[in-house]
């Protein structure tokens, strides 16, 4: 990630969550989002076949109440930060066994932005004295999000 990109990354968490990241967090939320945006359209793949389609629509996507309520969070951050246009590189849709609308592939960063806030709140919820989180608590947290997506 460019140099940019990354104090973008770093103002986000900050204003989101109050959390100050490095560029070792900033690579553990790339395998973060990675593996929960896999999950997502993997899901969606099990419902566009469960439906008899090939192709996966932005509805077959499982986006919970309290993600959709992250997204439109993460809109309202991101007319400050700007974060959006990085997250289109780092939304990366995994190869599947079904075709992805344009349209479902077009909702990947918001997506990606939503996740990204959810993951500042679960930082601030489950550890709320730490500022600056370490491997230990990376890993915590992300069992809670493979619990739940």
């Amino acid at each position: 990630m460019a140099v940019m990109g990354i104090s973008r990354f770093e103002r986000f968490f900050k204003a989101a969550a109050g959390l100050d990241v490095d560029k070792n967090d900033l690579r553990r939320y790339q395998e973060f989002l990675d593996a929960k945006l896999y999950d997502l359209l993997l899901i969606g793949q099990v419902r566009a076949k469960a439906n008899g389609r090939d192709i996966i629509e932005p509805f077959d996507l499982p986006i919970t109440r309290g993600l959709q309520e992250s997204i439109h969070r993460f809109r309202r951050l991101d007319e400050e930060i700007g974060v959006e246009p990085i997250l289109e590189l780092l939304a990366r849709r995994p190869p599947l066994d079904l075709a992805v609308r344009d349209v479902t592939d077009e909702k990947l960063p918001e997506i990606a932005g939503g996740l990204s806030y959810a993951l500042s709140q679960a930082f601030r919820i489950v550890f709320p004295d730490r500022r600056n989180p370490q491997t230990t608590h990376w890993e915590r947290v992300q069992q809670i999000f493979d619990l739940l997506l």
